[in-house]
């Protein structure tokens, strides 16, 4: 899903050809034509283990190979189709392909993971390019009831416009729905969204930048046609509008404590706040008032 949602986005937001597409993924053109028609996550039947009937009596000596071979200089270690060879002079009858899916499976669980040049999300943004977007729990009194409320912040990076919106808990269905919520609000969508790695929206969290999200979320994306972006672990810098803005907004909207009959009557409140914040100076053009 994460790779039709990539070229959904490439093809209507950045304007790529499908020619190009077939290029840049290795696809066919009527392959890429119905990914730009997919909006839900396709549903596929796939074995989680390929079964090796012929290699399953040589896999021993094919780990034992990998083994003694791991420990040699890179120059003499035995490439797939070497080892291959090896187990036809052992009796193996069996396939190249097998032989070779087994050793690559083998190196990428046994050997140390590459070494991955880091990428990080600039400081600097273009208009529309990126919004951030993070939780915080604030307190407020909701029908006469003081309770802990999350909150959910947006904030685009380049003009500085924050959103807000709060539930009584955090979902995943309260996930979309604030993203739904917040583009209405914008009016438009973001080129891509920063996260932390929440569990409503990353899986797995691998090497580097490289993430599985979340499928429910994925299908977000793709109809929306943003590009997720996953922060590195332990680097709030790379959304740092949006944590100052946690603690900005618990002085600006949550100091004193805000008193509504329901959420609904909260959060048209904490929108039109939004508004008048956001007729606030920008700070960049503060030398302008003088």
């Amino acid at each position: 899903m994460d790779t039709i949602a990539e070229i959904r986005r490439l093809h209507f937001v950045e304007n790529i050809k499908i020619s190009e597409l077939a290029k840049r993924f290795k696809l066919s053109r009527p392959t890429i034509r119905k990914h730009l028609k997919t909006i839900e996550t396709p549903v596929y039947s796939s074995r989680k283990e390929q079964p090796h009937p012929k290699l399953g009596d040589y896999l021993n000596q094919l780990n034992d190979w990998l083994e003694k071979d791991a420990g040699l200089p890179r120059k003499q270690r035995r490439t797939a189709q070497r080892l291959f060879e090896c187990l036809q002079i052992e009796g193996y009858c069996g396939g190249y392909t097998a032989v070779q899916r087994h050793v690559r499976d083998w190196k990428r669980t046994r050997t140390k993971s590459p070494t991955i040049k880091q990428a990080f999300v600039p400081l600097a943004f273009p208009p529309g390019d990126t919004c951030q977007f993070d939780w915080s729990y604030e307190t407020a009194v909701i029908g006469g009831v003081e309770q802990l409320v999350k909150v959910a912040h947006f904030r685009l990076s380049y003009s500085r416009q924050m959103f807000v919106i709060a539930y009584p808990r955090e979902s995943q269905e309260m996930v979309l729905d604030a993203h739904n919520q917040a583009f209405a609000f914008f009016g438009g969508v973001p080129k891509r969204m920063v996260y932390d790695n929440l569990k409503s929206v990353v899986d797995a969290v691998f090497v580097g930048k490289e993430r599985r999200f979340n499928r429910r979320f994925l299908t977000l994306a793709n109809h929306y046609l943003f590009e997720p972006v996953a922060c590195t672990p332990e680097s709030g810098w790379e959304k740092g509008q949006v944590e100052n803005q946690v603690g900005n907004m618990r002085e600006w909207l949550f100091t004193p404590l805000p008193r509504c009959a329901d959420f609904t009557s909260l959060n048209i409140w904490l929108a039109k706040r939004c508004l008048e914040l956001a007729g606030r100076p920008h700070r960049t053009n503060l030398s302008e008032l003088f």
